[in-house]
């Protein structure tokens, strides 16, 4: 028996398994009572989706998650798929609370005597942590993997603790072993899988460094490391079946799975460009996409967030103290730990380490969304706030917080009344029991957060993210084909389409996916769905629909794939499209250092040279003034949230009017679908409070088509149904913050 494990016992430690499970189901209580009861922006709907039909996310993928994600979606465990993907989420934040629990606790033992004074220290790292704003608000709603890998690190740094403490033990070595399998099946969810161990090996270097000089042992942790690694070997096998949402295809199969095809140099490549995340192409890390003192103020404003979400910012200066306090008591809980435990530090101060500095350094990102904000576009900017990728540092950091708020509290009972105290072979001046009560009250401060973020992290009844996208594709006639900008009004569609089962006789064509080779051949491989009347809107009963008799391209997978990612051209080009008396002259965008056409153009081209009028075409109205951009504005009609192309130049009557600053305008069928069909200016409009800023423009989207329905009301003298739909778009943008908009674009 080693010395540590000797004074562990003496003080007879063992760890309060139940009280952390019982903190753990409190804190599920805390998430289940504040879950999204569907899906939300950004990612969501696309990990949703993925988990559903066992596809592929975005690169590099993440298949650890894709798998749990499937299992949760099965399981009788809510009313949707959605919530259960979603309590996937939550569980695995609550278990993580458990952990911070365990460590603290663990920590506390050489220092408070009792074990009620050690399960409140605990108590306390777990509703920090777990309240935190950006770990509450992922852990309500599965946006992206995250909380699966916040499970991981938080285990991973339990058994490392324990490790710590009897480094020579019976059980040491396969606690590394088992370390190590963790980390890896971790990064099979997320390449966050790998964060912590830095510090595992700097704990292993410092406590008990002979083991670096044991090949076998360092031959199995590695053995391991690589077996937990394997769910990428689902990938290929997966991709080649094709399934809806099979983002990369790492697969050198075209249309069937074969062994051939799965065994080549096409699989490999894809995988390896997949897994590397080629098609982002991000800069290497001497080469900054901001200062780096720039960046450190990026994640010291989302820190800022965690204690108290201002989402308008109105309440600045709270704001600063309340993150200034915390971010003080993180620092003396760092102090404390490495003198009363320098054994566990030696992970967990590498740890802290690893979450803050080293993240912020390696994710190398540009401006913030939200930060700088007097900087305007005189700065490049991340497209939203990226906070929840510095979860793991505002979760792991709670228990320092809490080592920190404990000497506070102990403090302060010390200056009530001590009493002498024998611990071990120690005699200690101690707060007395009554001095610890009469202090408890400091201990207030842990659940400020808890009411300071309630509202705005809490996402119980938003349906606004599934309600927008059934709106959007109900603007679209059956069997339309719907251009769209991105994620925020693309991933809600998959969503909608796969998991939903709505409207999937919509084709959606995301520009910025259209830039890529296996997106478009996902498409030419796209069945043509039959259209559900009965769930599809009233206003297009009635007349038949003919369904396509194939894909929107008329293009093979190897025509597909040679169309170049830009063709250089310096004057205009003639586009006519035979049937129709649609001729436009497109003008070059700019590339940089020249002019052309990208890759995503040709294939808008392409669609409606070989899809249209067949399928009816539409731009999301999401995509701003891309129509115009390549020449077709004169040709479309505003219906809904979309814009139809017209074989024609419209001319006024049957219900399409022209509205100044919005062109030709389909008045009767937009009135229709805003008061027959859309939901979500109701569920947009119950919201208290629409915290995420960059995604404003989805409530804005609802603002500025309700605007131009109530100018072309009155335009007609319907004033009446003007005012009412007037009155809701008000309510819009009071619940989204959006009034000085409203009032601008009003004028």
């Amino acid at each position: 028996m080693t010395a540590t494990s000797l004074a562990l016992e003496e003080l007879d430690y063992r760890p309060s398994y139940r009280a952390a499970a019982v903190v753990s189901a409190l804190v599920f209580v805390l998430y289940v009572i504040t879950l999204a009861p569907s899906t939300a922006m950004w990612d969501t709907s696309e990990y949703i989706a993925a988990a559903y039909t066992l596809g592929l996310p975005h690169p590099p993928g993440n298949p650890l998650f894709v798998l749990l994600g499937r299992f949760f979606a099965v399981l009788p465990i809510a009313p949707n798929v959605a919530m259960r993907i979603n309590i996937l989420a939550a569980l695995c934040s609550a278990g993580a609370a458990g952990m911070w629990f365990l460590i603290t606790e663990r920590v506390l033992v050489g220092w408070l005597p009792e074990r009620w004074q050690r399960v409140v220290g605990g108590s306390l790292a777990a509703l920090i942590g777990a309240t935190a704003f950006t770990v509450w608000a992922q852990s309500v709603v599965n946006e992206k993997v995250y909380t699966v890998s916040l499970l991981g690190l938080a285990i991973v740094s339990w058994l490392i603790v324990r490790w710590c403490d009897d480094p020579d033990g019976p059980k040491a070595d396969r606690l590394l072993v088992l370390i190590a399998y963790l980390s890896g099946l971790g990064f099979a969810n997320h390449m966050a899988g790998f964060l912590a161990l830095p510090a595992v090996g700097a704990a292993v270097a410092i406590r008990r460094p002979a083991m670096l000089l044991r090949p076998k042992l360092l031959l199995a942790i590695a053995g391991a490391l690589l077996l937990g690694m394997t769910p990428f070997l689902t990938q290929p096998l997966r991709a080649a079946y094709f399934p809806a949402i099979n983002e990369g295809e790492p697969t050198g199969c075209a249309t069937q799975i074969g062994v051939g095809c799965t065994l080549s140099k096409a699989t490999y490549d894809r995988f390896m460009y997949n897994f590397n995340r080629g098609q982002y192409g991000k800069p290497g890390l001497t080469e900054r996409q901001a200062p780096f003192i720039a960046q450190v103020e990026m994640w010291w404003l989302y820190f800022r967030w965690q204690w108290l979400r201002d989402p308008f910012g109105n309440y600045p200066g709270v704001q600063k103290m309340l993150a200034t306090l915390f971010l003080l008591l993180g620092g003396l809980g760092g102090y404390v730990h490495w003198r009363r435990d320098r054994r566990s530090f030696w992970y967990f101060g590498p740890l802290m380490f690893m979450v803050t500095l080293a993240l912020i350094y390696y994710m190398n990102f540009k401006y913030g969304s939200s930060q700088s904000p007097e900087l305007g576009d005189a700065v490049e900017r991340e497209v939203r706030d990226r906070d929840y990728f510095y979860l793991w540092s505002f979760s792991a950091l709670s228990v320092w917080i809490a080592l920190g708020l404990v000497f506070v509290w102990e403090t302060v009972a010390a200056l009530i009344a001590s009493e002498k105290v024998r611990v071990g072979d120690e005699t200690l001046d101690l707060p007395r029991r009554r001095s610890w009560l009469l202090a408890t009250p400091v201990l207030a401060l842990a659940i400020i957060p808890l009411f300071a973020n309630w509202k705005s992290a809490s996402r119980a009844g938003q349906t606004d993210t599934a309600d927008f996208a059934a709106d959007l594709l109900n603007s679209v006639e059956p069997y339309g084909i719907l251009i769209t900008a991105g994620d925020n009004d693309t991933f809600p569609l998959w969503y909608a389409q796969e998991v939903e089962g709505m409207r999937r006789d919509v084709i959606v064509a995301c520009l910025s996916l259209l830039r890529t080779d296996w997106y478009t051949r996902q498409l030419l491989r796209r069945p043509v769905y039959e259209y559900d009347s009965l769930r599809g809107p009233a206003i297009y009963r009635g007349k038949i629909w003919k369904k396509p008799s194939g894909p929107p391209l008329k293009l093979t997978m190897e025509q597909a794939d040679a169309v170049p990612s830009v063709i250089e051209l310096s004057s205009p080009q003639t586009f006519r499209k035979e049937e129709t008396d649609i001729v436009v002259n497109i003008q070059p965008r700019s590339f940089g250092d020249f002019t052309g056409f990208g890759r995503e153009d040709l294939f808008v081209l392409y669609m409606i040279r070989d899809g249209y009028p067949e399928r009816p075409f539409y731009f999301s109205r999401t995509t701003g003034g891309y129509a115009e951009e390549m020449g077709f504005g004169p040709y479309t009609v505003t219906a809904g949230l979309a814009r139809k192309l017209v074989p024609h130049i419209p001319v006024a009557g049957n219900g399409i009017v022209v509205v100044p600053g919005e062109g030709w305008f389909d008045l009767e069928t937009t009135r229709a679908l805003w008061e027959t069909v859309f939901k979500a200016p109701k569920s947009i409009a119950n919201r208290d409070l629409w915290v995420d800023r960059p995604s404003a423009g989805i409530p804005f989207l609802y603002v500025r088509t309700g605007l131009v329905l109530t100018t072309a009301l009155a335009q007609m003298g319907r004033t009446a149904e003007a005012t009412r739909i007037r009155a809701q778009i008000e309510r819009i943008a009071r619940a989204t913050q959006l009034e000085d908009v409203l009032a601008r674009v009003s004028q």
